[in-house]
């Protein structure tokens, strides 16, 4: 891709500004007189406040090897330092397609439930489908609120996830929820709104980003629609969010509430492993990418009419083969314009995101899929499809994670639980290497990361794989561990969960989670430490995001966890356990 500026001379103009910031929320290590203090005082809180605004000269020095193991020492106990948040996720349609919240009875029975299991709180996804269905800017709040009320008196905390897109049409979507009628009747007479394969099928799902800066509904953008709505939200929930029930707003950002194009979907009759489809051939992104290329001094380019069917895999197809035309010159400029455009989306509704809840005491997040199929091939086709342009030798995932360090948010990703041998061979999964990849790039931008299982688990491999990724190399009797995830939700609250032997694993699973250590109500015990959201820093260049493309091996995983589930312990786990982890990497 040709560049109208120096990298470098970028690289000079902006540091010399001063302009990047990126907002450090995990405690650093303390001089000596810290390590002597096992209470948490003002001057503490002060310090931490001072730490969330570094330099960016700082922060790419911290780029190259992770943050010591932060040790301040607080309270009583060192292992609470060590303690994992578990969150569940709630049913899609727990509130119903009328607004009202569906057998209230029977949920506040699971609610009391999971919290004497220790659980610390739900997910729940606040559907946009719903809320503003009857017209522009009319929103009804009744059901949520209703909801809300309901988790914050059984005790718990609660994620509330920021769905501007359809439910329906994803693996695990149980309920249909479609986007409002209002924002289909657009797509009914510019059907470009929605994201479009090669051949034409429309997928609703979502609107795409390539009308994000277009007033095509009733005068207003989607960037502002996805603006008016968190403004709404704001406003109607703002006692929920002074009591403090609300830990973090998971900010959607395309189909499945994920940053990604939907490159799989049932419209496209998808079949697991496919490579999925690019979805960038409606009217607005092609008028974009021929500017880009005409930009480029390249006119004649068009987009990609070679890289096969949802269903094909990566050798059968001119694109993504071996030598293929994803490694041309054309090839490259088509994937940089594709991902670029998501990161563009992403950032842009952040932002939006950002100014809304200024103030609060909330964090923001957002989430990453896990596309581990095909990840064991050159290509990583699907991962292509989907924007996220990984390769062997191209961190497609940490520019991501440097995007979302300028608002200071979450970095969410799935596939915790799976395990490299449970993925059919043909599918050249690598589901392990992935998370480690994005949770290494994500902690090397110095961002908090979460996580989530992709599919339902009620089994003891599966909980100890998340207890793994929770803390890759295990507790630390003294402190806080070397690497730590800031929390997990499981998906999700299904009347199979709460069957007898499903629900004493999932029990022992959150005691695990916890280190072993009682359900602590109080998040800055274990080092969340949530203060009133402060402004995003200033953007971040394209050719500066674009840096942390290079790829860096990911931190070192322990073979097994430390907090196994398995009702055997002690020694003889560890050795069984280990014995298994090598078995099934032999036979991949």
């Amino acid at each position: 891709m040709r560049m109208t500026i120096n990298t470098f001379e970028v690289h000079e103009r902006y540091f010399q500004q001063g302009r990047m910031g990126i907002r450090v929320e995990r405690a650093r290590k303390p001089n000596s007189k810290t390590k002597q203090a096992f209470k948490f005082d003002v001057i503490h809180r002060a310090s931490l406040k001072k730490q969330r605004s570094v330099s960016v000269t700082a922060s790419k020095a911290a780029i190259a090897e992770p943050a010591e193991a932060p040790i301040v020492q607080t309270y009583e106990n060192p292992m609470l330092a060590n303690y994992v948040p578990v969150y569940v996720m709630l049913q899609l349609g727990v509130i119903a397609d009328d607004n009202v919240l569906a057998d209230r009875a029977g949920l506040e029975k699971q609610l009391k439930e999971l919290r004497a299991a220790g659980v610390d709180g739900v997910m729940v996804d606040v559907w946009w489908g719903i809320v503003e269905s009857k017209g522009p800017q009319q929103y009804d709040w009744s059901g949520y609120r209703s909801l809300f009320q309901l988790v914050q008196d059984c005790k718990l905390k609660l994620q509330a996830i920021m769905s501007f897109h359809q439910c329906g049409g994803n693996v695990g979507d149980s309920v249909f929820i479609p986007l409002p009628k209002w924002v289909l009747e657009v797509g009914e007479s510019d059907p470009d709104i929605f994201y479009t394969n090669r051949t034409g099928i429309r997928n609703k799902e979502c609107i795409s980003l390539g009308v994000d800066d277009k007033p095509f509904f009733n005068g207003r953008t989607p960037i502002q629609m996805y603006r008016d709505y968190m403004k709404s939200f704001r406003e109607n929930m703002a006692d929920f969010l002074e009591s403090e029930l609300l830990i973090d707003i998971e900010v959607g950002l395309g189909p499945a509430g994920e940053l990604r194009y939907p490159s799989y979907s049932d419209c496209l009759e998808w079949k697991f492993p496919g490579i999925g489809e690019f979805n960038c051939y409606d009217k607005y992104l092609q008028a974009d990418f021929k500017e880009a290329a005409t930009k480029a001094g390249h006119p004649e380019w068009e987009l990609p009419d070679n890289a096969g069917l949802c269903n094909d895999i990566p050798e059968s197809t001119e694109f993504f083969r071996s030598k293929g035309t994803y490694q041309t010159e054309k090839g490259k400029f088509f994937l940089t314009w594709y991902s670029n455009k998501l990161l563009t989306h992403g950032d842009d509704i952040l932002d939006e995101a950002n100014k809304i809840f200024l103030g609060c005491k909330v964090k923001l997040a957002a989430k990453i899929a896990g596309i581990h199929w095909w990840y064991k091939t050159e290509s990583h086709a699907t991962e292509l499809t989907s924007g996220y342009y990984n390769l062997c030798d191209r961190d497609g995932y940490r520019p991501i994670a440097r995007m979302f360090s300028r608002h200071n948010a979450i970095l969410n990703f799935t596939c915790l639980e799976m395990r490299n041998s449970e993925q059919p061979e043909e599918a050249k999964s690598c589901a392990q290497e992935l998370v480690q990849q994005v949770l290494s790039g994500g902690w090397r931008e110095n961002l908090e990361v979460a996580g989530e299982n992709a599919l339902p688990r009620y089994d003891t491999e599966g909980y100890n794989q998340i207890l793994l990724n929770a803390r890759p190399n295990g507790v630390n009797k003294k402190g806080p561990p070397k690497l730590r995830m800031y929390g997990v939700t499981y998906l999700r609250l299904t009347e199979e969960l709460f069957q007898k032997q499903n629900f004493d694993i999932f029990k022992t699973f959150v005691k695990k989670m916890h280190a072993d250590q009682d359900y602590c109500p109080d998040p800055e015990k274990y080092y969340h430490y949530t203060v009133p959201m402060e402004r995003s820093k200033p953007n971040i260049p394209l050719e500066i995001l674009l840096e942390a493309t290079k790829s860096v091996k990911s931190y070192p995983w322990s073979e097994v966890t430390d907090m196994s589930v398995s009702e055997t312990s002690g020694f003889f786990a560890d050795i069984i356990a280990m014995i298994l982890s090598v078995f099934r990497r032999n036979r991949n």
